[in-house]
């Protein structure tokens, strides 16, 4: 990969420059094109954007009869997010689903793990979710939560999440970073207006992370550039790329003690089975999207947007799983996929080069607005046509010796002397699809939403030869309807169905029918709620909900190796959201949200996997998080947070718990001027009190796992308006 520039260099050079350069200036800042940073707090929020994901049309928040979250840059400057997990802190109706340190991370939606084929959007176009996805070029991160088949089809029923790049504008930024470890940031945000009808945007960074965890430092690169071009009066063109590579050895996630007991005494910064050999994970990713609106008259619009997305990973590491060669598993009698009861586990040379994700999409829309009578309709039909391959070459995975995780330091192994061999196609799917939505009008209170999706899957797996595994194949409609009572110029209410369909999960190697893929599963959801619009910058919402689907797990059973996976039973997530975003006061602004939420199966032939919460979904978030401008100095703000989650299930039959927690975070941020360029400064301390607390129980291709929450840190960043 590309050597990351070394930003401590730069940051000295501005810091010598910058009182120079500001003395030059003088007080004439009339030849400084605008910028995005204020000299003066700004107390209205900008009007929320028009989400490009969701199920039932491209409207406003309020009037999306769908449960969403619209994260904007603001927010993202203020909590100085930087990676997926960090970002699912804001919204308490998100959790992590295996998220390791150095690795890329998934998350999960009302208790459902995306599906990294497809629960990520660039622009409203599928992307690769194996990447790390970089926060640099986007405006606003758009959370849709709960199922959407008519917006992506085959997939998870927990949600999607988009990101939305910035457009062009008059901008010159510079942020400079660094953080209690010593890691380095610096990124650039440049746009300008070429002529009245070209703008572009430019946007990179170059992070050297020092991380928490030893051994874990790594390193990113970051480009990307956004184009708008205005085409005659009636037509838009809008095109965005990114590039990014990064290198950063992985964490493994702790397991439980002979598959019953948290491990006692853990150190944060530990890497578990740490090997001076082990290479980093090096991740490059490209993701390009382009998208032309023609307005043919005031009523009717088409969109064709296509979208290319490529994440290749050369997985290394030395990898903590089980027990199968430690002294107290040899007999069998503690479960082999668990660390051994007194805290021993094995460690593997996992080496897997090259692996390939590829996300093609093209999607063409026709919007219109029109009467029959006194009815109105805003109509939306289009088609898409999506395709998702994966190659990988035959991975590395050999045993090299066990470790206790009481060790000072982990002894250190001999490599497998084995190599990679050759690439193979490991997945080719795809997807074509025609999709119609009716907004009806009756009145000026009554909307009902009419649509769906008529899906049809071709999808081809193989071996890691190359040799035909399974072809699956399905064609389904997927309806979906609201009614939406608009009840007075404030306040909306919904009530929504929603059916969706996912691909059925691949069979454990520790199960009978091991590798084997289940049949796809169909859900149903029932959600109403309501949004309330107090004035322009604040905004509650509520929603109740019902998520069905066969429950596919690992059965115990009289197998030789004691477990079937199976689909048997039904899994149901009933749940209550709350939230409230904007300003309570022209002082005192407001992120919060809240999710109660029942996840539990029934009929799977298992009773002690029933009468209790699923795995890693806790029945209680919570997150808020306040800034205050202090009356007396003019441009700073105190800033406050506080993260809970109730006890969280580690193991498939309720037998052991994560604790509940509460994490407390604080921070600064500082607006003024220096001779004509804004500044803007951000300090925040994230785990203030430095509680140790497991922040995820998630799994992997079948397997449980246990990962620390970080310990206190401290950030702090200046972006300077050049």
């Amino acid at each position: 990969m590309n050597r990351c520039l070394r930003p401590t260099l730069l940051t000295l050079a501005l810091c010598a420059a910058l009182p120079l350069y500001a003395s030059e200036a003088g007080t004439d800042t009339a030849e400084h094109s605008p910028t995005e940073l204020a000299a003066v707090r700004v107390q209205a929020r900008q009007p929320v954007p028009a989400s490009r994901i969701s199920s039932f049309g491209s409207g406003d928040w309020k009037s999306t009869p769908a449960s969403m979250n619209i994260v904007d840059r603001e927010q993202l400057d203020h909590l100085q997010v930087r990676s997926l997990s960090e970002l699912a802190r804001s919204d308490a109706s998100l959790g992590d689903a295996y998220a390791p340190v150095g690795y890329y991370q998934n998350i999960a939606i009302r208790g459902f793990a995306l599906d990294p084929a497809t629960g990520y959007r660039f622009n409203g176009l599928s992307i690769a979710g194996e990447q790390r996805l970089a926060l640099e070029n986007i405006e606003s991160v758009q959370i849709l939560k709960g199922e959407a088949g008519l917006a992506a089809g085959v997939m998870a029923p927990g949600g999607i999440i988009n990101y939305v790049g910035k457009r062009p504008a008059e901008v010159r930024n510079l942020t400079l970073g660094t953080d209690s470890e010593g890691s380095r940031y610096a990124a650039v945000d440049v746009g300008h207006w070429l002529t009245p009808r070209l703008g572009l945007r430019f946007n990179a960074a170059w992070d050297a992370s020092n991380s928490y965890i030893d051994h874990a430092d790594g390193r990113r690169n970051f480009y990307a550039l956004a184009a708008d071009w205005l085409i005659g009066e009636r037509s838009k063109l809008e095109v965005d790329a990114n590039y990014q590579t990064s290198a950063q050895r992985s964490a493994s996630g702790y397991q439980l003690l002979g598959g019953s007991l948290l491990p006692g005494k853990v150190d944060t910064d530990r890497m578990l089975g740490y090997q001076p050999w082990q290479q980093p994970v090096g991740i490059a990713s490209t993701n390009i999207t382009a998208a032309h609106t023609h307005d043919f008259s005031p009523t009717w619009q088409s969109r064709i947007a296509v979208g290319h997305s490529r994440s290749v990973i050369d997985d290394n590491v030395a990898f903590a799983y089980g027990c199968y060669y430690a002294a107290q598993c040899a007999d069998g009698s503690v479960p082999g996929n668990y660390f051994a009861p007194n805290g021993d586990y094995d460690v593997y040379d996992y080496r897997s080069p090259d692996d390939t994700r590829r996300n093609q999409e093209l999607r063409a829309e026709l919007r219109g607005n029109f009467h029959t009578g006194n009815i109105g309709h805003q109509l939306t039909v289009g088609v898409d046509g999506f395709r998702r391959t994966v190659d990988k070459r035959r991975n590395v995975n050999e045993y090299v010796g066990t470790v206790n995780i009481n060790d000072s330091q982990s002894p250190v192994f001999a490599p497998s002397p084995l190599q990679p061999g050759a690439s193979a196609r490991r997945l080719d799917s795809r997807q074509t699809a025609l999709f119609v939505l009716d907004r009806v009008s009756v009145g000026d209170n009554w909307e009902w939403l009419l649509g769906g999706r008529h899906v049809r899957l071709d999808e081809r797996a193989y071996d890691k030869r190359g040799n035909p595994q399974r072809h699956s194949r399905l064609s389904q409609f997927l309806p979906q309807t609201a009614l939406l009572w608009k009840a007075n110029g404030a306040l909306n209410v919904y009530a929504s169905y929603v059916e969706g369909i996912a691909l059925g999960q691949e069979a454990p190697f520790w199960t009978s029918n091991a590798d084997t893929f289940l049949p796809s599963v169909q859900s149903r959801q029932l959600e109403a709620g309501l949004k309330y619009s107090l004035a322009r910058d604040l905004q509650l919402g509520a929603a109740v909900f019902r998520t069905t689907q066969p429950y596919q797990y690992a059965k115990p059973d009289d197998s030789d190796v004691g477990y079937t996976f199976v689909e048997q039973g039904k899994q149901a997530h009933t749940g209550l959201e709350l939230s409230a975003n904007g300003h309570l006061t022209d002082a005192l602004q407001i992120f919060a949200s809240a999710s109660a939420l029942q996840a539990r199966a029934r009929d799977t032939g298992t009773a002690s996997y029933e009468g209790h919460q699923l795995v890693n979904i806790p029945k209680l978030r919570a997150s808020v998080h306040l800034a205050y401008a202090l009356p007396f100095a003019q441009g700073l703000d105190v800033t406050g947070g506080w993260r809970h989650a109730s006890s969280n299930i580690a193991r498939a039959d309720g037998g052991a718990l994560a604790p509940s927690y509460n994490v407390f975070d604080a921070g600064l941020r500082f607006q003024h001027q220096l001779q004509g360029h804004a500044l803007r400064w951000n300090l925040s301390v994230d785990n203030v009190f430095n509680h140790f607390y497991w922040r995820d129980t998630g799994s992997s291709l079948g397997d449980y796992y246990l990962f620390p929450g970080a310990p206190r840190q401290a950030r702090v960043s200046v972006s300077i308006a050049l």
